[in-house]
């Protein structure tokens, strides 16, 4: 009996040191998962994220750690050249090199991917601010265990990880935008709006605020037909420093490319669209790839108003979108030039009636200045000219003005005056109120609006030779008559007596 209990106190005594055995193995042991996850965190919604696995994982201890990563046939070159990140030795197994910049080796290797054209192990477009690989529907792991690289379509910036069996990713790519203003020249404020005459150079800027992990900036410009883009007038800086235009097709230490001239739809992908650009600026990746934080690229660049700008209440407009990362892109951005027009209306100051026969020339100043050149663009229609235009005289009656610059002054000196109407001593003064100033006229008599212009009619002047001196000619004649009628008629009776 004695024995008996001997033997199962030792039994029991066993089972407890296997019994704790046991369960620090299970601690400490080789994990036996055979699948895993990845889940992204911080997701943008609408973009797309994709995994490669560009190692296997054979085996993993958790408690150790240590990790088991296997090349696999797809990324065997790209691993046996990655010389400076990873080795591998004779059976396949890859370790990692001390020191060694695992950023830099995950944008090495998604380039390797996309050169390539390697096959990925999953795509996904987010639907909000996760997104999961290797999950079904009853949560159970699916995905092959290994060393994986995520990639955003969103920017550059990608990240690598190992599903141990599950790995969570942050996606730490932003989206850029864009801010864009235009310059009203009487007041050097920028805005979204202002007023220009036709003629006149417009002043634009337009900024990226960038992003850290910037890729395939392309931002793209379109005018309406009143602006004419000057390609001279681009100016690419991040703060006081301009950065370097491509020069030629030769030339590859540039920050970014200038694109004019273009003919073909800008977005062909956009159903029921068709945007023909005037220009879009091609950023280098390998300048983009210096924006480690948030940074403000400003293009500057001019245009002129020309004379197919369409007048107030119309708008001549500039567009600009921004194209980043795959194909993703900002809304449009719009400024909004605005010329103006008079009616130009040439007035009896008596009655208000509307006489021709007068013509005029537009000035900038009460007296000197410049004169503003206007051409004729149809019958009682005339516009500022453009440069290489000559000017004509403004012919009243009642002509319309185009092309003028809201909240500006201008004057008009009288050439010529109506026949029987004096002429103005001195220059009309008006102002364009950032509005048309049209003239209502009836039945050829001025009623209200435009720029009306009065003439005094000339007074007639006495004049010699007139009808009250033949009268005094008529009666100094009768009186003469009548004397020698007289004087005839005494001496007669003189010479009978």
């Amino acid at each position: 009996m004695k024995r008996m209990k001997k033997l199962a106190g030792l039994l029991l005594a066993m089972v407890m040191v296997f019994s704790v055995a046991l369960t620090a193995f299970a601690e400490e042991g080789t994990n036996n998962d055979t699948k895993g996850s990845i889940t992204i965190s911080n997701a943008v919604a609408g973009q797309t994220y994709t995994i490669y696995r560009v190692f296997d994982v054979e085996s993993f201890d958790t408690s150790i750690p240590a990790y088991a990563y296997k090349i696999n046939s797809v990324w065997k070159t790209f691993a046996e050249n990655a010389t400076d990140y990873v080795s591998v030795d004779g059976q396949g197994y890859v370790t990692w090199v001390e020191g060694a910049d695992v950023v830099a080796f995950a944008k090495s290797a998604l380039e390797y991917a996309k050169v390539n054209k390697i096959v990925n192990n999953g795509s996904l477009i987010a639907d909000g601010t996760t997104v999961i690989f290797g999950k079904d529907v009853n949560d159970n792991n699916t995905l092959e265990l290994g060393y994986y690289l995520v990639d955003s379509s969103l920017g550059a910036l990608c990240s690598i990880n190992t599903t141990k069996p599950d790995a969570t990713i942050e996606e730490k790519n932003e989206k850029p935008t864009v801010e864009k203003k235009v310059q009203e020249d009487s007041t050097g404020n920028w805005g979204d709006a202002n007023d220009a005459n036709i003629g006149q150079v417009v002043n634009y800027e337009t900024t990226i605020h960038a992003k850290k992990g910037a890729e395939n900036y392309i931002l793209h410009d379109k005018m309406t037909e009143g602006l004419t883009f000057d390609a001279t007038s681009v100016v690419v800086k991040v703060g006081s420093t301009i950065l370097s235009a491509k020069e030629n097709s030769g030339d590859t230490s540039y920050d970014y490319e200038l694109v004019t001239g273009l003919t073909t739809d800008c977005f062909p992908e956009e159903d029921n669209t068709t945007e023909i650009c005037d220009f879009h600026i091609i950023f280098n990746n390998d300048y983009l790839k210096t924006i480690t934080g948030d940074t403000d690229i400003v293009v500057a660049y001019s245009a002129t108003l020309n004379e197919n700008a369409v007048i107030a209440n119309q708008t001549n407009d500039n567009d600009t979108r921004l194209v980043y990362g795959d194909e993703n892109k900002t809304e449009w951005i719009t400024t909004k030039t605005k010329t103006y027009e008079f009616d130009l209306v040439k007035t009896d100051k008596d009655t208000a009636k509307v006489i021709t026969g007068a013509t005029f020339k537009l000035y900038d100043a009460k007296t000197d200045g410049n004169e503003i050149p206007v051409v004729k663009a149809e019958n009682g229609v005339y516009r500022v000219a453009v440069s290489g235009e000559t000017g004509v005289v403004i012919e009243a009656g009642s002509p319309t003005i185009k092309g003028l610059d809201g909240g500006t002054t201008y004057y008009l000196e009288e050439i010529t005056a109506p026949k029987g109407f004096n002429k103005l001593a001195a220059r009309f003064e008006f102002t364009i109120e950032s509005a048309n100033r049209k003239a209502t006229i009836v039945e050829n008599v001025h009623q209200d609006g435009g720029v009306e212009v009065e003439n005094q009619k000339g007074a007639l002047l006495p004049e010699t030779g007139g009808m009250g001196t033949t009268i005094f000619y008529i009666l100094g004649a009768i009186l003469v008559i009548g004397a020698a009628v007289l004087l005839i008629t005494r001496k007669r009776m003189s010479n009978e007596q």
